[in-house]
């Protein structure tokens, strides 16, 4: 992905390049890229945008017609919770959950791969953030050859037609991959081992996953291609600047609430002068 240093991209045109396609290959994306972005112009640029966030999901909130489901995935100190402060904190509380899918317990396992992602899909007027999400099951269990690939395989499909659906009954999908260099994760995983107030969030098994990069960017680069389509699409984000990542989600959900389009409801006849004592 050309970073076009001294020609800013608009944001049709960020978002366009960060659209994955049937044929997107991740290592034509940067994870450096900053779409010819000043840092500082950026960051300013970001407020505003989190503002225009913020306005939207109040109409959205208040319609009580549609929701809005955002899924983030990447590898491990990809950025998902950083994310998750940074773009969600102007939002209305109220109007949005957050959930994170770990290791699926005894009783999920005892049902399909999507019953327990259903119970967390939005209600109309909120937004819901999947960190990590359905796509652990076309991605761990496949690096980790948990389950045969012939039924890896098929869950492309059943995740396709299960997002379709979501979208038919009311609820935007807009999913994200955080897209971060080896070298930047192996700065963050290292800056956790070293700083005792974070050492909490590492585990000896993200070493692990970290030999398996090229199977894990394997897997990503196919379940991306696989499953990006008009209804739920992906986009890959540059994540190794925080806040080049930060906008570039921004301009997308801003780009999906529009496409949403939420009005505040009319207030009720006659309240025009009225006095409350």
């Amino acid at each position: 992905m050309p970073d076009h240093a001294h020609e800013p991209l608009d944001d049709r045109e960020v978002l366009a390049a960060c659209r994955v396609h049937s044929d997107t290959a991740l290592a034509d994306h940067d994870p450096r890229a900053t779409f010819g972005w000043d840092k500082d112009a950026a960051k300013d640029r970001f407020r505003i945008v989190a503002d225009e966030v913020s306005e939207l999901q109040k109409r959205l909130f208040a319609a009580d017609e549609r929701a809005l489901l955002m899924v983030l995935q990447g590898i491990d100190a990809g950025g998902k919770g950083g994310t998750i402060r940074s773009v969600m904190n102007r939002l209305n509380p109220a109007g949005v959950s957050v959930h994170g899918f770990g290791v699926p317990s005894d009783e999920e396992r005892a049902h399909d791969f999507l019953w327990r992602i259903h119970d967390h899909a939005p209600e109309r007027g909120k937004i819901a953030v999947f960190d990590r999400s359905h796509y652990e099951d076309v991605l761990v269990v496949r690096v980790k050859d948990l389950v045969p690939e012939p039924v890896w395989r098929k869950r492309y499909e059943h995740i396709r037609n299960f997002e379709e659906l979501l979208d038919d009954e009311g609820t935007t999908v807009v999913k994200f991959f955080l897209d971060v260099s080896k070298e930047k994760q192996r700065e963050r995983l290292q800056d956790r081992i070293d700083d005792p107030d974070e050492r909490w969030k590492f585990r000896k098994g993200d070493l692990d996953d970290r030999v398996m990069w090229d199977d894990y960017q394997a897997a990503f680069q196919e379940a991306l291609r696989e499953t990006s389509t008009d209804a739920a699409p992906w986009y890959v984000v540059p994540g190794d600047r925080k806040w080049v990542r930060n906008l570039v989600v921004a301009l997308a959900l801003r780009h999906h609430l529009e496409q949403i389009g939420p009005e505040y409801p009319p207030a009720e006849e006659d309240i025009d002068g009225l006095v409350v004592e």
